[in-house]
């Protein structure tokens, strides 16, 4: 057995991992990275076929339950909505060296692959596109808007989306819709996959009773906690959110084996029925209010 670390870095490891198979059929291979493989380049086709991908988020409540009871995660939730749950963050109770391991992944861990790898020149920009997304979460994206914030070209936008989407800091989810003329499907939002590096992306680790963006935080950390439940369990499903002209919206739509489910994220208890529009044009797919209360159906 060989274990390779990092592989995303070494010239055309893709060919190199096949002449190693080639030669070697009862050899096995582990090979690691903190970023996509695909976003070098150089793992891919030369292993089609051959390969079996894993992805290790960071720790889910489904994993932190086989540890701690309901109870407990509840006590820890404020925790996990502005630190996250990377394990050396969940590791320490420390809240001071909590920040500085966000920062320090932040800074010069995740977005290191992302410079290095496509030789990015204007990091600033990249860093600055970072964080007005990190302002815009659970809301819809205009790459049109961002160009014209940034000073740089729409496509350089798409382009620099996509780099730290393949490099697991955001995860985008585009608009759902089955030509009903009402709805709008053009644009995206986007979630990053760990609230801590949200927070640390714009230095902002208040606690949730001096923070205005409490909705917000919930929305990534749920939205996020979903996508983990089912990648652990296998369940494979499409996700959007739906949106009309008129405004009338749901955070989150899952389309699995063939069937819809609406939920709609609230961080308090306010009563909120499915939109008409919603239940008039999909009279078989279900809605479901997600909030503090019944959280854990959701996520575990």
């Amino acid at each position: 057995m060989i274990v390779i670390d990092e592989a995303q870095q070494i010239n055309n490891i893709g060919q190199g991992l096949k002449i190693l198979i080639d030669q070697n059929p009862d050899l096995k291979i582990i090979t690691t990275g903190s970023s996509s493989f695909e976003l070098s380049q150089q793992i891919g086709e030369p292993l089609t076929g051959r390969k079996k991908t894993f992805t290790l988020f960071p720790f889910s409540q489904l994993e932190l339950s086989n540890i701690y009871n309901k109870f407990e995660l509840k006590e820890d939730l404020e925790n996990c909505l502005i630190f996250g749950t990377y394990p050396e963050v969940v590791k320490t109770s420390n809240q001071i060296e909590k920040r500085e391991i966000l920062e320090e992944l932040a800074d010069s861990y995740l977005l290191k692959d992302i410079l290095m790898l496509d030789k990015i020149k204007n990091s600033n920009k990249l860093l600055d596109l970072l964080k007005l997304i990190s302002f815009q979460v659970g809301s819809e994206v205009s790459l049109n808007e961002l160009s014209r914030t940034l000073g740089i070209d729409v496509k350089t936008v798409d382009r620099y989306l996509d780099f730290l989407e393949k490099g697991f800091v955001i995860k985008r989810i585009g608009g759902f819709s089955r030509n009903l003329r009402k709805e709008i499907n053009q644009k995206a939002k986007y979630y990053f996959w760990d609230n801590g590096i949200r927070n640390a992306v714009i230095s902002q680790f208040n606690l949730l009773e001096n923070r205005n963006d409490q909705g917000a935080l919930w929305e990534n950390f749920l939205v996020m906690e979903r996508f983990k439940l089912n990648e652990y369990k296998r369940f494979f499903a499409n996700y959007y959110f739906w949106r009309t002209y008129q405004k009338k919206e749901i955070d989150l739509i899952e389309e699995k084996d063939g069937n819809l489910s609406g939920f709609e994220i609230k961080w308090g208890n306010k009563i909120y029925k499915a939109p008409k529009d919603w239940s008039i044009a999909y009279p078989k797919a279900s809605f479901k209010i997600i909030n503090r209360e019944n959280y854990f159906d959701f996520v575990l």
